[in-house]
This record gives C-alpha cells, sequence and structure tokens, in this order.
C-alpha cells in the first residue's frame, strides 16, 4: 500500500514537473516569437523612414506640379505609416520588458522627428531651398538614426540569443528530469517486483506452513462400530482454515473410542500450532489411563509447568465412550457445550473441573448411559457466542433449540450448527472459531437365523 502510495506520489510530481516545463518552454518560444516580430517590424521602420526620405527628395527634384502632389502624399503615408509601427513595436518590447530596446527606439523615433523638423518641413515649404544645408542637416541625423539602429539590432539579437540560451537550458533540464523519473520508475518498478517476488514467497511459505498445519490439526473423524459420526469445522480466519478450535476422535480398542474437543484461547496459527500439540498429547496420556479426569489432570499438571503464557488457556471435554455396552464416561474442563439429545430432549453436560491452565484442581469423570437414536453434540463457544447482526449470543438456550430441531443424522446435524451460525451473523465475520462433533447411537442389528 505505501509503495503503490509512493508511485501514485511520484507519477503525480513527474507529470506536474512535465506540464510546467512544457508551459516555460512555450513561454520562452512565446517571447522569442515576440522579439524575432520586432526585429521584423524595425525593418519595415527602417523601410518606411527611407520612403519618406525618397519622397522628399523626389518632391525637391521634380517641376511638374502633378508629380510634386504625389510625392508630397507618399511621403505623408510613409510618415504615418511609420508612426504606427513604432508604436506596435515599442508596445511588443514593453510586453517583454526590453528596457533597453524600448529606449534605443525611444532615441531613433525622438531623432526621426528632428529629421521631420529640419530637413523634412523646410524642403515641404519651398523645394527650392538651400539644398545645400539640408543636405548637411540630413546627413547628420541619417548618421544618428542609422547609430541607434545599429544599437537596436544588437539589443534585440542579445534578447534573442539570451531566450535561446535559456530554451536550450529548459530543454536540458526537461531531459535531466526524464531520465530521472525514468530512474525513479524503473527502480520502484524493480523494488515492486522484488517486493512482490518475496511477498509471494512468504506466501508460499505461509500456505505450506497452513497447509502442514491443517494436516496435523485437522480433526479426524474415525468410523465406530454402532455408531453414525460427523464433524463441521468454521475458521474466524478463514483465509487460513486453521485455528484454536479442535476435535478428535481416537480408537483405543475395539469397543472403546476417545473423544475430545478442545477450545484454545486465540485464533489462526500460533493457536492452531498448540491445538496439534494437544491433541496428540492427549492421545499419547490415553495409552496409560482410560478415564478422563486422570487425564485432563495429568495435561493440567503438564500444562502450568511447561506453558508459560499467562494469557493462554485451554477449556476442553474428554470421553470414553464403550460402543459394546454405550457407556459414556466423560470429564469436563471447563467446557459447556456439550449436550445429549435424547429423542427431542436436549441436556447439557455439566463442567466436572476448572479450565485447563488456570489452577491445580481435580477433574471428576462422569458416566453417562446412551440409547439408540441417542445424539452427543459437542461444540466449542463459537456455537453458543454466535452473534447475530444486533450483537446478541445464542447462548446454550439457543443452542439446545438448534440441535432440538436438527437433522438426525450425525454429518448432517453438525453441517446445519455451522451453517446457523454463518446465517446468523449475516454479512459479519465470524469473530470466533467453532468446531461441531456428533456422535449419534445406531440401533443394534437384529442377526438373521
Amino acid at each position: 500500500m505505501l509503495l503503490t502510495a509512493f508511485l501514485l506520489l511520484a507519477l503525480a510530481i513527474a507529470v506536474l514537473g512535465a506540464f510546467q516545463t512544457r508551459t516555460s518552454i512555450a513561454q520562452t518560444f512565446a517571447s522569442q516569437s515576440k522579439i524575432r516580430e520586432s526585429q521584423t517590424l524595425l525593418e519595415e521602420l527602417l523601410r518606411l523612414q527611407i520612403d519618406e526620405e525618397n519622397s522628399l527628395r523626389g518632391y525637391s527634384l521634380t517641376h511638374d506640379p502633378s508629380d510634386a502632389r504625389f510625392y508630397v502624399d507618399q511621403y505623408h503615408l510613409s510618415a504615418g505609416q511609420f508612426d504606427d509601427k513604432e508604436r506596435t513595436i515599442l508596445a511588443t518590447m514593453r510586453s517583454q520588458s526590453l528596457d533597453a530596446a524600448s529606449r534605443l527606439l525611444a532615441d531613433y523615433v525622438k531623432i526621426q522627428g528632428k529629421w521631420r523638423e529640419a530637413v523634412a518641413a523646410p524642403v515641404l515649404r519651398s523645394p527650392t531651398a538651400n539644398l545645400a544645408e539640408i543636405d548637411k542637416r540630413n546627413k547628420f541625423y541619417n548618421d544618428q538614426e542609422t547609430g541607434r539602429v545599429d544599437l537596436l539590432r544588437v539589443e534585440l539579437a542579445n534578447a534573442s540569443d539570451a531566450l535561446a540560451r535559456v530554451t536550450q537550458s529548459q530543454l536540458d533540464s526537461s531531459a535531466v528530469w526524464r531520465a530521472f523519473w525514468l530512474l525513479v520508475f524503473g527502480l520502484v518498478a524493480i523494488l515492486f517486483v522484488a517486493l512482490r517476488s518475496k511477498v509471494n514467497r512468504e506466501l508460499e511459505e505461509e500456505q505450506t506452513t497452513t497447509e502442514t498445519l491443517k494436516r496435523a490439526f485437522k480433526s479426524e473423524i474415525e468410523p465406530l462400530p454402532g455408531c453414525d459420526v460427523g464433524g463441521a469445522y468454521l475458521s474466524a480466519s478463514s483465509h487460513l482454515a486453521v485455528g484454536g478450535d479442535v476435535y478428535d476422535i481416537y480408537r483405543l480398542s475395539d469397543n472403546l473410542a476417545l473423544l475430545l474437543i478442545a477450545d484454545v484461547s486465540g485464533k489462526g496459527v500460533n493457536a492452531a500450532v498448540f491445538t496439534a500439540y494437544i491433541k496428540f498429547f492427549i492421545r499419547g496420556l490415553s495409552l496409560r489411563s482410560r478415564d478422563p479426569g486422570t487425564i485432563l489432570k495429568e495435561l493440567n499438571t503438564a500444562f502450568t509447568q511447561v506453558v508459560d503464557d499467562p494469557y493462554l488457556f485451554l477449556s476442553m471435554w474428554l470421553g470414553v465412550l464403550d460402543t459394546s455396552t454405550r457407556t459414556l464416561r466423560y470429564a469436563s474442563a471447563g467446557h459447556d457445550s456439550a449436550f445429549i439429545r435424547r429423542s427431542h430432549n436436549v441436556q447439557q453436560l455439566p463442567i466436572t473441573g476448572p479450565v485447563l491452565g488456570v489452577m491445580e484442581e481435580p477433574f471428576e469423570t462422569k458416566q453417562t448411559n446412551l440409547e439408540p437414536g441417542d445424539v452427543l453434540v459437542l461444540s466449542t463457544d463459537g456455537l453458543t457466542e454466535a452473534r447475530d447482526r444486533n450483537g446478541v449470543m445464542l447462548t446454550e438456550t439457543g443452542a439446545m433449540k438448534l440441535i432440538e430441531r436438527g437433522a438426525q443424522g450425525a454429518q448432517e446435524l453438525a453441517q446445519q450448527l455451522v451453517d446457523a451460525v454463518r446465517a446468523r451473523g449475516g454479512r459479519n465475520r465470524v469473530s470466533d472459531d467453532l468446531a461441531i462433533l456428533a456422535v449419534r447411537i445406531l440401533p443394534r442389528e437384529v442377526p438373521q437365523r
């Protein structure tokens, strides 16, 4: 996310920089165009000055009245065009802040005005005036105008050259920045690819770890003689499909089976690791003792000595089912989500000891007999604590009602309970893991004679 934000920021800066550079270059080109326009207009202005002089000279040399009128008109036309052109050039120069060029142009125009007073006006009043004196004045003012024009040309050329250098500098700067941003994007792309590769490797490693955990953690159901067995699981960490809830059926002999359901505080991979350890540790203890209370006591002793996390605890229900006599001996370490459905009457099995990892207390073993059609339903607190859209929990009473109305088959019943929890939350994500184990006692088969 941070890399994406940086990439977008870099892209925005690059686009903004490119736009600003383009705008600056466009402005510089526009200024150059104005200066070139001023240079062109200046040459036209000089042509009009020459037209004024030629018209005046023609007027002084002609003896034909009609020709004289023509030259006078041409003089006034050129003079008017000269004044208009001068104003245009001056406005253009001032728009580009060419102060020195503007002053030179003003001097040039001022000299032209003096030429009109000292040369043109006397000739227009009397073509036969002292031409030798007038020629001397004409040369004097022409030399001054030529000097100003030369300086003005140099000033405009310098301004044009300066803008050309600025343009080249902007182009060079633009090229450097383009190269810089290409380098930045290239490095970001390399970093992005490397980061994505790292994330993919981590995801693959996590997936491999998860798959390994799932195989170790997987709640196992073994077929039991005279029983219909079913189980279902719902993880709060949906992307991992593992968590801190587990159920297990482990065959101790042909007729004896160890039934287990446990809920470790927490969820996700860490809880799954500890849960997998507990499952196999219980199996090992059951090979030495078949009494559920004794097994829980030994587990609790080992738990308090080995686990140093004060916030980690474990609730567990443990039972040993004799399928030949349908006798169920069980002990509960703070685990109250254990129910028996007899016909359509559901009863909750009592807790017989404290939560594991909290205190050193004995665990009582209780016994009950099961009849054909009875269903033992074991769940974790993800069932009783399932919340609806308003945050109201299902509770033990609500869970017992679901079990009472549930399907006859063990697997169908387990899946119904999981589906009910998922539907109860609506669009809200499940907040706790859920494990369901159901064992239904089947009628005895009557041997055929």
